[in-house]
Protein backbone atom coordinates (compact mmCIF):
# COMPACT_ATOMS: atom_id res chain seq x y z
CA UNK A 1 0.00 0.00 0.00
CA UNK A 2 1.38 3.43 -0.90
CA UNK A 3 2.16 5.69 2.05
CA UNK A 4 -0.34 8.31 0.84
CA UNK A 5 -3.24 5.85 0.63
CA UNK A 6 -3.32 4.88 4.31
CA UNK A 7 -6.02 7.00 6.05
CA UNK A 8 -3.99 7.04 9.29
CA UNK A 9 -0.73 7.92 7.52
CA UNK A 10 1.06 10.29 9.96
CA UNK A 11 2.18 12.66 7.20
CA UNK A 12 -1.37 12.96 5.87
CA UNK A 13 -2.74 13.35 9.40
CA UNK A 14 -0.25 16.17 10.05
CA UNK A 15 -1.17 17.98 6.83
CA UNK A 16 -4.89 17.51 7.45
CA UNK A 17 -4.59 18.87 11.00
CA UNK A 18 -2.51 21.79 9.70
CA UNK A 19 -5.12 22.59 7.03
CA UNK A 20 -7.92 22.31 9.60
CA UNK A 21 -6.17 24.81 11.89
CA UNK A 22 -5.62 27.17 8.94
CA UNK A 23 -9.33 26.93 8.08
CA UNK A 24 -10.24 27.47 11.73
CA UNK A 25 -8.04 30.56 11.82
CA UNK A 26 -9.91 31.86 8.76
CA UNK A 27 -13.23 31.31 10.58
CA UNK A 28 -11.79 33.07 13.63
CA UNK A 29 -10.75 36.08 11.54
CA UNK A 30 -14.30 36.32 10.15
CA UNK A 31 -15.67 36.02 13.71
CA UNK A 32 -13.41 38.83 14.94
CA UNK A 33 -14.16 41.06 11.95
CA UNK A 34 -17.90 40.54 12.28
CA UNK A 35 -17.98 41.21 16.03
CA UNK A 36 -15.83 44.33 16.18
CA UNK A 37 -12.57 42.95 17.55
CA UNK A 38 -10.62 46.15 16.88
CA UNK A 39 -13.23 48.19 18.77
CA UNK A 40 -12.17 46.18 21.82
CA UNK A 41 -8.49 45.61 21.03
CA UNK A 42 -7.29 49.11 20.07
CA UNK A 43 -8.63 50.87 23.21
CA UNK A 44 -7.17 48.10 25.35
CA UNK A 45 -3.75 48.61 23.73
CA UNK A 46 -3.96 52.37 24.29
CA UNK A 47 -4.98 51.89 27.93
CA UNK A 48 -2.12 49.47 28.53
CA UNK A 49 0.35 51.89 26.92
CA UNK A 50 -0.85 54.67 29.25
CA UNK A 51 -0.69 52.41 32.29
CA UNK A 52 2.61 50.69 31.54
CA UNK A 53 4.36 53.48 29.65
CA UNK A 54 5.50 50.98 27.03
CA UNK A 55 3.89 48.21 25.07
CA UNK A 56 4.99 46.34 22.00
CA UNK A 57 1.44 45.58 20.86
CA UNK A 58 0.43 47.68 17.84
CA UNK A 59 -2.90 49.37 17.23
CA UNK A 60 -4.44 48.68 13.81
CA UNK A 61 -6.80 50.19 11.29
CA UNK A 62 -9.37 47.70 10.04
CA UNK A 63 -8.03 47.46 6.45
CA UNK A 64 -4.44 46.86 7.59
CA UNK A 65 -5.50 44.34 10.23
CA UNK A 66 -7.79 42.39 7.91
CA UNK A 67 -5.36 42.42 4.99
CA UNK A 68 -2.56 41.16 7.22
CA UNK A 69 -4.65 38.31 8.57
CA UNK A 70 -5.95 37.33 5.13
CA UNK A 71 -2.36 37.26 3.84
CA UNK A 72 -1.32 35.16 6.83
CA UNK A 73 -4.12 32.63 6.27
CA UNK A 74 -3.27 32.38 2.56
CA UNK A 75 0.45 31.93 3.27
CA UNK A 76 -0.27 29.21 5.82
CA UNK A 77 -2.63 27.46 3.38
CA UNK A 78 0.02 27.51 0.65
CA UNK A 79 2.42 25.74 3.03
CA UNK A 80 0.14 22.70 3.38
CA UNK A 81 1.93 20.56 0.74
CA UNK A 82 5.30 21.35 2.35
CA UNK A 83 3.87 20.30 5.72
CA UNK A 84 2.68 17.03 4.17
CA UNK A 85 6.16 16.34 2.77
CA UNK A 86 7.77 17.22 6.10
CA UNK A 87 9.87 19.95 4.51
CA UNK A 88 12.59 21.41 6.74
CA UNK A 89 11.18 23.77 9.34
CA UNK A 90 7.55 22.70 8.95
CA UNK A 91 7.46 20.67 12.15
CA UNK A 92 8.85 23.59 14.14
CA UNK A 93 6.43 25.93 12.38
CA UNK A 94 3.57 23.53 13.14
CA UNK A 95 4.44 23.48 16.84
CA UNK A 96 4.63 27.28 16.91
CA UNK A 97 1.35 27.65 14.99
CA UNK A 98 -0.44 25.23 17.34
CA UNK A 99 0.94 26.98 20.43
CA UNK A 100 0.04 30.47 19.21
CA UNK A 101 -3.49 29.47 18.21
CA UNK A 102 -3.98 27.56 21.48
CA UNK A 103 -2.92 30.70 23.35
CA UNK A 104 -5.18 32.84 21.16
CA UNK A 105 -8.18 30.64 21.94
CA UNK A 106 -7.42 30.62 25.66
CA UNK A 107 -6.92 34.40 25.67
CA UNK A 108 -10.33 35.04 24.09
CA UNK A 109 -12.10 32.79 26.58
CA UNK A 110 -10.12 33.93 29.64
CA UNK A 111 -10.60 37.55 28.55
CA UNK A 112 -14.33 36.95 28.35
CA UNK A 113 -14.29 35.73 31.95
CA UNK A 114 -12.03 38.59 33.10
CA UNK A 115 -14.10 41.32 31.42
CA UNK A 116 -17.39 39.59 32.33
CA UNK A 117 -18.65 39.73 28.76
CA UNK A 118 -18.35 37.70 25.60
CA UNK A 119 -15.42 39.22 23.72
CA UNK A 120 -15.20 39.56 19.95
CA UNK A 121 -13.74 36.35 18.56
CA UNK A 122 -14.71 34.26 21.59
CA UNK A 123 -17.36 32.33 19.67
CA UNK A 124 -14.74 30.66 17.47
CA UNK A 125 -12.13 30.36 20.25
CA UNK A 126 -13.16 26.80 21.24
CA UNK A 127 -12.64 25.76 17.62
CA UNK A 128 -9.09 27.14 17.82
CA UNK A 129 -8.48 25.05 20.94
CA UNK A 130 -9.72 21.84 19.33
CA UNK A 131 -7.89 22.40 16.04
CA UNK A 132 -4.66 23.32 17.86
CA UNK A 133 -4.79 20.20 20.01
CA UNK A 134 -5.51 18.12 16.91
CA UNK A 135 -2.36 19.50 15.28
CA UNK A 136 -0.35 18.71 18.43
CA UNK A 137 -1.69 15.14 18.36
CA UNK A 138 -0.78 14.79 14.68
CA UNK A 139 2.72 16.13 15.30
CA UNK A 140 3.19 13.69 18.15
CA UNK A 141 2.00 10.78 15.99
CA UNK A 142 4.31 11.83 13.17
CA UNK A 143 7.28 11.96 15.56
CA UNK A 144 6.42 8.54 16.98
CA UNK A 145 6.20 7.13 13.46
CA UNK A 146 9.75 8.34 12.86
CA UNK A 147 8.83 10.75 10.09
CA UNK A 148 11.26 13.46 11.15
CA UNK A 149 12.71 13.90 7.70
CA UNK A 150 10.97 14.96 4.48
CA UNK A 151 8.95 12.20 2.86
CA UNK A 152 9.23 11.63 -0.90
CA UNK A 153 6.39 13.04 -2.97
CA UNK A 154 3.83 10.41 -3.91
Amino acid sequence: MASGSNPVDPARRHATAWAALVATLAVHVVDEAATGFLDFYNPLVEQLRETLGWLLMPAFTFPVWLTGLVMLVLALAVLTPAVRRGAPGTRTLSWAFAAIMLGNGVAHLAGSVYFSRWLPGATSAPLLLVASLRLVAALTARRRAGLHRPTPSA
